[in-house]
């Protein structure tokens, strides 16, 4: 019986883990490929971690567990690196002079050498 369960285990994992690489190979945006490399890594966590309960050995668990971290850390280094934030200055509430479109100067805040309307 649990060779059997090892067996679907196994074939589940690979297909997420061949449907991630052809998303990694085809997603229109860096966070689509982000998304599949998670999934990557979590389907190759899960086949070590198959692999270990079938010969019934704990010596891959440190294994895991720094697979595991590297892909977290990777995660995050991807969402800070794509994480966009406003110029300093400009609110993107709609709140403050500084709500204006991008390149359209708040009021008050003339150009030097300009005169004010």
């Amino acid at each position: 019986m649990m060779l059997v369960v090892g067996i679907v285990a196994t074939a589940l994992l690979a297909a997420g883990a061949l449907l991630a690489v052809v998303r990694m190979e085809r997603g229109p945006s860096m966070l689509d490929r982000s998304v599949a490399f998670d999934v990557l890594t979590t389907a190759l966590v899960g086949a070590i971690a198959v692999e270990a309960a079938l010969s019934r050995r704990t010596e891959s668990v440190p294994i895991l567990v720094v697979l595991s971290m590297v892909g977290f850390i990777g995660s995050v280094a991807i969402a800070r690196f794509a994480a966009v934030e406003p110029p300093e200055g400009r609110r993107t509430d709609g709140t403050g002079p500084e709500a204006g479109p991008p390149g359209q100067d708040a009021p008050g805040q003339d150009m030097p050498g300009q005169e004010a309307p």
